[in-house]
């Protein structure tokens, strides 16, 4: 049978949050906080992304504008307008990382663009979403490209609508439970997670257990065994 799979590009594809969490580790030693852990920040800077990742989204530029509110909170010197600029910096800097692919994906993509039509969906900001697909020379493997706000239920039968797909014949792939597992499970599609050590803690939640349409691979590569 030929399916319609949708596949998470960040920490699915290729790596993406161990840069975002070396720009944190520079932020924590840069805060240098008398008293806070970096665990303790990290819940701070988590209350703010929370609420900003609904209004501006994600990406490098939301992720800067997240930790210069954290800096505004929490320093406990007096606030100068270049060190404002060096914080903006450890997220801007994120927009030109190195596109590092995981290990067996463009061999797999290969083998599954064959026999299947391949839809790249990803959440971000559009140019810097773009962007690393141009950088990763993985876009040609694609039919179609879905980047959109927020990866939910809703945005999945939205996707499916648009297409005349029915759910039945749909899969998402990807590493987070949150965005690509549990919602896409929720739209009556099917889900395969794979999942990566480094996965954005935010992106975790537990999975149905025993789901009819949920697989679970070791890695990328894996999805040969069933497509």
């Amino acid at each position: 049978m030929r399916w319609h799979l949708f596949i998470d590009a960040d920490d699915t594809l290729w790596e993406n949050n161990i840069y975002f969490e070396r720009a944190f580790t520079e932020f924590v030693d840069f805060l240098d906080h008398s008293t806070l852990s970096p665990v303790e920040v990290r819940a701070v800077l988590d209350e703010i992304e929370a609420v900003n990742n609904r209004v501006y989204g994600y990406g490098a530029a939301n992720f800067a504008r997240n930790l210069r509110q954290c800096y505004e909170h929490l320093a406990e010197r007096h606030i100068r307008e270049e060190d404002l600029a060096r914080i903006m910096r450890f997220g801007e800097q994120l927009a030109n990382h190195p596109i590092e692919i995981i290990q067996g994906v463009p061999e797999t993509l290969d083998y599954l663009s064959r026999r299947h039509d391949l839809t790249l969906c990803t959440k971000g900001h559009p140019e810097e979403q773009k962007l690393k697909i141009d950088r990763s020379g993985l876009g040609s493997f694609f039919a179609h490209t879905a980047i959109v706000k927020e990866k939910d239920t809703a945005c999945f039968r939205a996707l499916l609508a648009e297409r005349n797909i029915s759910p039945e014949s749909a899969w998402m792939i990807g590493n987070s439970p949150k965005s690509d597992v549990n919602p896409a499970l929720e739209a009556g599609m099917g889900a395969i997670y794979v999942p990566h050590p480094h996965t954005w803690h935010l992106e975790h939640a537990p999975v149905p257990d025993g789901h009819h349409r949920l697989l679970v691979v070791e890695n990328f590569a894996g999805l040969r065994e069933f497509f």
